[in-house]
């Protein structure tokens, strides 16, 4: 069995005194798409940051592709494409040249820029508007341009934290199929975090149900909806639809 793309081992972060990520244990694997579950403030995104290593953790508290991100550090983030959940588009520059701007710090050759981009642009539908400028965009199309900045490395591992925020249900299906033709097309391993069950659902091969700094359910989608009724837990799946009549006790501990 191959080692998995990422593997978190009682990983803990805090900010302060405030607990964001209490002995959090995780693992995906390599080519899978893998979705973390929770409300805002369950640690999603610290998980994320300390993956990418934007913040520091311990030595073997986390894993990737084989990197400590404690360690190793460079050699991790040349495998990774990062979409942070606020905006990072520069929306005074065209499309083309906000993914060039990210090609020169991944460091991708000269030489191979302008084919490296334009792939990049082609993959998420945005080819015909790559010399338009940003600020013309719509929300969608913007986050569609964020996934060409993180696509252009030709990643190992494509992380997305709230890819569809703000997004109407149009934008955020739109944004969902170039992920998954690209992921289809490539193999990548795509982790991303979401409170949306329906995108978990839908979108996700496995899903963790993150809630207080810790993972509280883990499984398939279908596991997870057949265990309880996601509904019933107010204070953290509530944007969940329910599950079948009967199984009422929610699987985060709530």
């Amino acid at each position: 069995m191959s080692d998995p793309a990422v593997a978190c081992t009682g990983l803990r972060y805090s900010f302060g005194r405030t607990m964001a990520v209490d002995g959090l244990d995780l693992s995906v694997a390599s080519g899978e798409v893998f979705g973390l579950l929770g409300p805002n403030g369950a640690g999603k995104t610290t998980t994320i940051l300390c993956v990418t290593t934007l913040l520091p953790v311990p030595a073997g508290m986390v894993r990737v592709i084989g990197h400590d991100a404690a360690t190793d550090r460079m050699a991790l983030r040349r495998l990774l494409g990062y979409v942070p959940q606020q905006l990072s588009a520069d929306q005074s520059l065209t499309g083309r040249e906000n993914v060039s701007l990210f090609a020169r710090v991944y460091d991708i050759p000269r030489r191979e820029r302008a084919a490296r981009v334009a792939q990049a642009l082609l993959a998420v539908g945005l080819d015909g508007v790559g010399d338009r400028m940003a600020a013309t965009y719509s929300g969608g199309m913007i986050r569609r341009l964020e996934l060409a900045q993180a696509l252009v490395s030709a990643p190992r591992l494509l992380i997305l934290d709230e890819p569809t925020i703000g997004l109407d249900p149009i934008a955020r299906t739109d944004v969902w199929e170039h992920i998954l033709r690209v992921r289809a097309a490539t193999g990548m391993t795509v982790l991303v975090t979401t409170h949306h069950m329906d995108e978990a659902d839908r979108y996700c091969e496995r899903v963790a149900l993150v809630h207080r700094g810790r993972v509280r359910a883990l499984g398939t989608p279908g596991e997870l909806s057949s265990r309880c009724a996601w509904s019933s837990c107010r204070s953290c799946a509530t944007t969940a639809p329910s599950s079948a009549p009967g199984r009422s006790s929610p699987p985060c501990g709530c």
